[in-house]
């Protein structure tokens, strides 16, 4: 057995015999007025997924302040939101600094009478741990996923076994609250939620009257995507704005990061068009300027689910991702899927659904767009 898989079970084995505690039986849970969630190891689409479950909290607990652990990686998607009360970024870089330390420490130790660890895709050790060391009277937190035990099951009151194998096709913001419909908690609601305010508005019309005219359409696009296989080719990208520019006078901008700069640059340097670039915002900021605009045709990546949180009519383009498990939910809400290769997309696959939205038509229903 490597080194490694030794230390980690001789770690769970202490961490159990210190933190672990008597499971109850039951289902009730009484009224929780302070509620602490632990979501700190997966990425920016999975936490905002996981908005339905503290809509689920707020509807069923009225009033109940709710702390949000969550990571460097993920926070951001819920900065403002109207759900969380308190956020909290957990960062290991920063457990031997002091001050970082104590402020962790009270964190976790706030007289919580609930403490919840949801999981999705996989079970977090760390989350769990942290759920362990908080002072909560009462701890939710998975037994298993899809079979596989949690080794750290034991530092929960209750153990909830989580199986995606029962309904392969559920949505991830309907299957993230199985960690609470045991207790009668949950909601139907399953768009996810971003807070903007009147600066991000302010701010996304003086860059949308940067190049765009009052006759336009604005279309948006995002071009990058976390996971190299979930990108769509730019020059795909690029024969799709020139389709459309047949048919209406559009104003197109760009959203992504640093990373997405040079394929960016590519594609404008080859449009007879003015364009913006909208890069590094804050999500408040880029949730916004999508709400502002006509179209958002995007990669299967964490701003797909930003976009999914407004109204504005969206394309997400699939590779090998179950669009019915990540797509974003809601009217004028369309993905493409042909394989579990992305660029098996084709360029007219997408552009008959701008066609008929830019249009004025409506599209045929979201499971019809998989072709």
């Amino acid at each position: 057995m490597p080194a490694r898989k030794i230390f980690q079970n001789i770690f769970v084995k202490i961490i159990k015999k210190i933190l672990a505690v008597k499971e109850l039986n039951g289902k009730n849970l009484g009224e929780p007025k302070n509620i602490l969630i632990i979501r700190q190891h997966n990425q920016f689409g999975d936490m905002l997924a996981t908005v339905p479950l503290f809509r689920a909290v707020k509807e069923k607990f009225t009033g109940c302040r709710l702390t949000l652990i969550a990571s460097p990686e993920n926070y951001y998607a819920v900065t403002k939101n109207n759900y969380v009360d308190r956020l909290f970024v957990f960062d290991k870089k920063k457990l031997f600094n002091p001050i970082y330390f104590d402020k962790l420490r009270k964190v976790l130790k706030n007289n919580y009478d609930l403490a919840i660890v949801p999981a999705t895709v996989a079970v977090s050790r760390t989350s769990c741990l942290l759920a362990g060391l908080s002072d909560a009277k009462m701890k939710i937190g998975p037994a298993s996923l899809s079979g596989k035990d949690n080794d750290l099951g034991e530092l929960f009151h209750f153990r909830i076994k989580l199986d995606w194998r029962k309904y392969p096709d559920v949505h991830v913001s309907d299957f993230v609250q199985d960690i609470l419909r045991p207790f009668g908690i949950s909601t139907k609601n399953l768009r996810t939620l971003i807070t903007f305010d009147q600066n991000d508005i302010k701010s996304v019309k003086e860059f949308l009257n940067s190049f765009k005219n009052s006759r336009q359409k604005v279309i948006g696009l995002h071009i990058g995507a976390g996971k190299r296989l979930n990108k769509w080719s730019p020059q795909k990208f690029l024969e799709l704005m020139e389709k459309i520019l047949q048919i209406v006078d559009a104003a197109f901008y760009f959203t992504g990061t640093k990373k997405d700069v040079y394929e960016i640059n590519q594609i404008k340097s080859r449009l007879k068009v003015k364009t913006g670039s909208f890069i590094d915002h804050t999500i408040p900021e880029l949730t916004a300027l999508i709400s502002l605009s006509d179209l958002f045709i995007t990669n299967d990546t964490g701003v797909m689910h930003a976009a999914g949180a407004t109204d504005t009519p969206q394309i997400s383009i699939f590779g090998p991702t179950n669009p019915y498990n990540w797509a974003p939910m809601g009217p004028n809400k369309y993905f493409v899927k042909k394989s579990d290769i992305t660029d098996d997309v084709t360029v007219e696959d997408v552009f008959e659904i701008c066609r008929l939205i830019l249009n004025k038509k409506s599209p045929v229903q979201k499971e019809a767009s998989i072709l």
